[in-house]
């Protein structure tokens, strides 16, 4: 995105937001997305990231049958006469590069009921999953990196 349009863009989200056009109000509006702009000047410049669409298709796909699939899970856990959890915080470690990516990955986790993503490692490339269920490490594991971090790859080559 070019900066005019990311100045147009906070500048029309701000309109949008006060609900008003008056001058003050945009002259108002035209002042903090220059701020905005000169605060955020070193993220600008980032190389644009590549995105297939049809493979994002897909990742949104899986995180809906993800999504459904752990609520059931949850849902019959806690309805059950006697609960039974198992909670623990596994390391999940991840190939992805860049902290698009990762991060993406870790929201993914958090979104998706009965694990919550904890952490990020000061590498970056490790993250801290807490999971109610969290006996089977390798499986949790194995079921990311096989689900997420693989559509993530190909959504974000």
């Amino acid at each position: 995105m070019s900066l005019a349009a990311a100045f147009l863009a906070i500048l029309v989200a701000w309109a949008a937001l006060t609900g008003s056009l008056a001058p003050a109000n945009l002259l108002l509006g035209a002042l903090l997305a220059l701020i905005v702009l000169f605060l955020l000047r070193h993220h600008l410049d980032r190389p644009r990231l590549r995105v297939r669409p049809l493979a994002l298709l897909l990742l949104f796909l899986l995180f809906l049958k993800e999504l459904a699939l752990s609520v059931l899970a949850v849902t019959a856990t806690v309805l059950r006469p006697r609960l039974r959890l198992d909670p623990r915080i596994v390391t999940v470690p991840t190939t992805l590069d860049g902290e698009f990516r990762v991060a993406l990955l870790a929201n993914l986790i958090t979104l998706t009921p009965g694990t919550l993503t904890v952490d990020i490692a000061e590498d970056g490339h490790t993250l801290y999953v807490h999971a109610l269920e969290g006996a089977d490490r390798d499986g949790l594991r194995r079921g990311i990196a096989e689900g997420f971090e693989r559509r993530i790859r190909e959504a974000f080559p």
